[in-house]
C-alpha cells in the first residue's frame, strides 16, 4: 500500500518525508510496546503507534523499519522529526484511535506483518 493511499484511509499527513508519497509498505505492524517491535523480521513495514518519543525512532532505526504512523494526536518534536529526517523514515500522524487507524488499513488491504 502506498503512503498516499495510507493518507487517505486516516487522515493522516506526513510531517518528515514529503515527497515520498509513492513509497510502498508491504504490511503493518501495530505496538505501543517497542521491545515487540524488536521482534520484527520483514522488509516494508508500517509501524502504527501512540508512543512518540525519541526511543521509537531509535527502536524503528534498530529493526529496519523506515515507515511510522503516529495515532491519537501525537505530534513528533522537532528533535524526533530530525533524528527521523537523518535515518530517511517517513512519519504520519493522525488524529484517529489505533483501533480505528489499523481496521481502516486492513479492511483496505493492508496485511498484519503476522
Amino acid at each position: 500500500m502506498k503512503i498516499r493511499q495510507i493518507m487517505a484511509l486516516t487522515g493522516a499527513t506526513v510531517v518528515c518525508g514529503n515527497g515520498r508519497e509513492d513509497h510502498e509498505v508491504q504490511c503493518a505492524f501495530a505496538s505501543d510496546l517497542m521491545s515487540d517491535v524488536l521482534t520484527l523480521d520483514c522488509n516494508g513495514v508500517l509501524l502504527v503507534t501512540g508512543l512518540c518519543n525519541m526511543q521509537t525512532i531509535r527502536t524503528a532505526e534498530m529493526a529496519d523499519v523506515s515507515c511510522i504512523l503516529f495515532v491519537r494526536g501525537k505530534k513528533a518534536t522537532p528533535d524526533i522529526l530530525q533524528l527521523a529526517a537523518e535515518n530517511e523514515m517517513i512519519l504520519m500522524e493522525t488524529d484517529h484511535s489505533m483501533y480505528h487507524t489499523v481496521g481502516e488499513l486492513y479492511c483496505n488491504g493492508l496485511p498484519p506483518i503476522y
